[in-house]
């Protein structure tokens, strides 16, 4: 009897460990089937890209483009806030599925994250104080100058690769802006895209700089590694939206032209 009990024993916890590894390897596209909905991160504060209106609803380029893509898995669009620098990290954690926040796709990127494929294209901009006569057009020329750039974006790393340059990192856009603006920081990095509209919209006395050279970069949407039909489901979701036009018409209700394709064409 006792042996009896033992290979049953083995047996439930066989069947046991098995079910819970299972568990462990749902693909992400079953849990968010399951779920309804599609967890997206990004910032809510980095207009046209994604902000809130004065009723509090989140607006703008990666809002729409999130949309869409949960609309094209049949699933309903919920979305959680962060600063840039926490983005990145509570995607890993789990705390959302995708972000949707200009993320460029870089090779340090790749080696912990999927992406899907591009949704848009830009380059790396300089912002000046508005009475700051220098035009910056190198990463070179910036040698010996505090520029501020976002913690966590490709922009920071983009400063760091060249030595001499001072980089001085912040949590956010507004913190960053605020220091160019008083003279703490001589050139504030940021997305080609976003320039135009922060000076045509925003009272910071700032001005658009040069297009840095080389600095072309292609923007996705990360989510984790590990969920093949999740990643499948995700890029056909993206090709769709570019064959059918949804990407093009979101791009320019939003810029007045199509950033969704690569610079140049």
């Amino acid at each position: 009897m006792k042996v009896k009990k033992a290979l049953l024993f083995a047996i439930l916890s066989v069947t046991a460990a098995c079910a819970s590894i299972g568990a462990h390897a749902e693909d992400l596209l079953d849990t968010v089937k399951a779920r309804g909905v599609l967890m997206i991160g990004m910032e809510g504060t980095y207009p046209p890209f994604n902000y809130r209106d004065t009723n509090g609803e989140l607006q703008g380029f990666d809002v729409d483009v999130a949309k869409a893509v949960a609309a094209k898995l049949g699933v309903k669009p919920q979305f959680f806030t962060s600063e840039w620098s926490s983005l990145i990290g509570g995607l890993q954690a789990g705390k959302f599925d995708v972000v949707t926040n200009q993320v460029s796709v870089t090779p340090q990127r790749r080696q912990s994250l999927d992406f899907s494929p591009p949704y848009a294209y830009s380059a790396v901009q300089v912002l000046e104080k508005k009475d700051d006569k220098q035009e910056y057009r190198t990463l070179e020329e910036l040698k010996g100058k505090r520029v501020a750039v976002t913690l966590g974006s490709n922009f920071a790393d983009l400063a760091k690769s060249v030595p001499g340059i001072i980089v001085q990192t912040y949590p956010g856009m507004s913190e960053a802006l605020g220091d160019l603006v008083n003279g703490r920081a001589d050139a504030y990095l940021n997305d080609r895209l976003f320039v135009p509209y922060l000076i045509k919209t925003s009272t910071v006395l700032v001005r658009g700089g040069g297009l840095l050279k080389n600095t072309s970069n292609e923007i996705g949407i990360p989510y984790r590694k590990g969920n093949p039909k999740f990643s499948a489901a995700v890029n056909d979701a993206v090709a769709s939206m570019k064959k059918d036009g949804t990407l093009a018409a979101i791009s320019k209700k939003w810029f007045g032209t199509d950033v969704t394709q690569p610079l140049g064409n």
